[in-house]
């Protein structure tokens, strides 16, 4: 685990400090050259020097002077409110050696654009101003004769810490309980108010063209800066935001039901003032909870009706158990909310029917190849969770996995923005509970970019992660994963089960990993008979997800029963553990799970599958579809 991130500030030294530290410097160097004997001639030529270094100081700092109460240097149009920002930015580029790389583009601005632009917003005469952000001198000019009547305010920002890098942004873990340490975010300089109500606020943004280019820290300072800046202005009057890039802007701060037009690499934005001004108010990154640990104090007051639950289930029956599991878990825990869930055609009817009995509403989906992808490989299809966005009835969506159970509440968690989720490794979000925002121009954003964007473990949350690199980072007990890491010590594994068990419940979801606890007996977790999935095992919650199943109606217990052949894989597990004799003992368990009873498919003698174990020249018969029960509703298609 690493360290909590500390806050970094620079130290500006003013002007007056560095002369007077030059001057130290110099008068400390005469001090030093004491000569015992000089000719008048010699004496003479000493004294030219020094005189000469004084005059010449004196042009330097009379010219910097010149320099800083210019009005060329920050000419906004003779606005003074502005000069003070400008100033000190100049100061401060000019002590710390200039322009900084990370903020310049070197993209041409298509003028022409932008003038098109410009006319989509008509109007005219009535511009208050025009903040400009990251352009250069020439780009100034251009700006001032493509607008004459507009008032330009040059926007000077000072550059973040070189110090200051993603991962420092986005570290892997932060003190949540802050039992240690407070974790504090890095911070970036802000734009300071010019003091004049602006219209428009244009920047211009760098587009590095390795692959990471989202992960550019000028990148995100300046977008956000903007946005913070655009937020401060209240009233009637909007405020529009232009970026000039070849890479599209922060899609979940500039959302694309925002986006007015597009001309090739400028991008018109009209934002929402008030849900913009919530956005910047997060932490810059998931350096800090976006959430309290707790989640109470958080106050939201949202449309219930247009809020819901979602999960997916595609070419994978097998997780329909897990998912009325999921419901019911969700209906327990207190929420009203819609539930979704979104099937493709392999998904039979009967499946569907205790979907719809367990209170999800069934959309049927088209599903998504992820292109990169082998044929009939686990990942094959997983893109269509892409297809969550869609679901355009809908404001706000919390997703979930079905392999998970909610045990408390997290309804608050519709207060947050696109996207909230937990912390996974490095950098990156854990999909498997987030907050996403509905929209079909951000579905097509998605599909747009399918072919390019290469998914770091080749599924989709690789994929989301590469587009949504901005995030708000969730306490961990919002999906809390049911493993014990191989350098957890006793005392880290004793505190894990703890929270598994705790009753009333400390963990708002836990998520299992490994073998599914349906798929395993009841009577304790199989993973204990695997050594590569040991880490996952858990009788403690494994005894919890039992509890959630045993609370739903019979009619659903029946999507939970086991087939001939995972029946067989059990035991073939079991003997291995008892050969290898692991010394957690559970091998020794008496498996008393009535399901090893019960057949759902034409092998109910499955123990006389394991005299074939492993042999390539049987297979299973056809899985036995029982009648569906009735259920008085129909499922709808996407």
């Amino acid at each position: 685990m690493g360290s909590s991130p500390r806050a970094s500030h620079r130290l500006s030294a003013s002007i007056e400090d560095t002369y007077r530290r030059r001057s130290q410097r110099i008068k400390g160097t005469r001090d030093s050259e004491k000569p015992f004997h000089l000719s008048i001639q010699e004496r003479n030529h000493k004294c030219k020097f020094p005189l000469l270094k004084l005059v010449l100081l004196l042009v330097i700092f009379g010219t910097l002077v010149t320099l800083l109460y210019s009005p060329d240097i920050y000419n906004n149009n003779n606005h003074p409110s502005s000069n003070s920002v400008s100033r000190q930015s100049f100061v401060n580029r000019w002590i710390w050696g200039g322009s900084d790389p990370r903020y310049m583009s070197n993209i041409d601005t298509n003028w022409d654009d932008i003038s098109k632009l410009l006319k989509k917003l008509n109007l005219k005469n009535e511009y208050q101003g025009i903040g400009l952000l990251n352009f250069n001198n020439s780009e100034l000019n251009q700006w001032k004769q493509l607008t004459p009547d507009a008032i330009h305010i040059v926007l000077q920002l000072d550059y973040a810490d070189k110090n200051v890098t993603w991962d420092s942004l986005y570290p892997e873990w932060i003190d949540e309980e802050e039992e240690e340490d407070v974790p504090i975010c890095p911070s970036l300089p802000k734009l300071k108010n010019p003091g004049k109500r602006l219209d428009l606020i244009a920047v211009k943004l760098p587009c590095r063209n390795e692959g990471n280019w989202s992960r550019d820290v000028a990148r995100l300072h300046l977008q956000l800066a903007a946005a913070e800046l655009t937020a401060f202005y209240k009233g009637y009057n909007p405020v529009h935001l232009l970026f000039v890039t070849e890479c599209f802007p922060i899609p979940n701060l500039f959302t694309c039901k925002e986006l007015v037009e597009r001309e090739g690499n400028a991008w018109l934005y009209k934002p929402n003032l008030n849900v913009l001004r919530e956005k910047v108010q997060l932490p810059v990154g998931s350096c800090e909870l976006s959430l309290p640990l707790g989640g109470k104090e958080v106050v939201y007051s949202g449309n219930v009706y247009r809020e819901a639950y979602a999960t997916i289930l595609h070419s994978a029956d097998v997780y329909v158990c897990g998912a009325i599991a999921a419901a019911q878990s969700i209906r327990m825990s207190g929420s009203t909310r819609d539930l979704v869930i979104l099937v493709d055609e392999t998904i039979s009817r009967y499946h569907r029917s205790g979907l719809e009995a367990a209170g999800w509403k069934v959309k049927t989906i088209q599903r998504i190849r992820n292109p990169k992808a082998e044929k009939d490989a686990y990942n094959e299809w997983n893109y269509s969770k892409f297809r969550l966005w869609q679901l355009t009835e809908y404001d706000k969506i919390i997703f979930i996995d079905a392999d998970l159970l909610i045990l408390k509440n997290i309804d608050f968690l519709f207060g947050m923005p696109e996207i909230s989720a937990t912390g996974n490794n490095g950098t990156l979000f854990n999909s498997g509970v987030m907050l996403i925002e509905p929209s079909n121009c951000t579905f097509q954003l998605l599909m747009d970019h399918i072919d390019v964007f290469e998914s770091y473990n080749g599924g989709d949350q690789g994929y989301l992660n590469e587009v949504f690199t901005w995030w708000h980072r969730i306490p961990k007990h919002m999906n809390f994963l049911k493993n014990f890491w191989i350098g957890d010590d006793e005392e880290v594994k004793a505190k894990k089960t703890r929270l598994f068990g705790a009753d009333p419940p400390i963990l708002h979801v836990l998520h299992y990993l490994g073998l599914k606890p349906w798929l395993c007996f009841r009577d304790y977790d199989c993973n204990w008979n695997v050594d590569f999935l040991q880490e996952f095992a858990s009788d403690v919650a494994h005894e919890r997800w039992w509890r959630v199943h045993d609370a739903m109606p019979e009619l659903l217990q029946q999507f939970c029963l086991l087939r001939s052949k995972q029946k067989a894989q059990l035991e073939v597990d079991r003997r291995e553990a008892e050969k290898m004799n692991y010394t957690d003992g559970h091998w020794k368990v008496k498996v008393k799970d009535p399901r090893l009873k019960k057949c759902v498919d034409n092998l109910c003698n499955w123990k006389s599958m394991l005299k074939h174990w492993g042999e390539t020249n049987w297979t299973d018969s056809e899985f036995f579809t029982p009648p569906p029960p009735f259920i008085p509703k129909t499922s709808l298609s996407l």
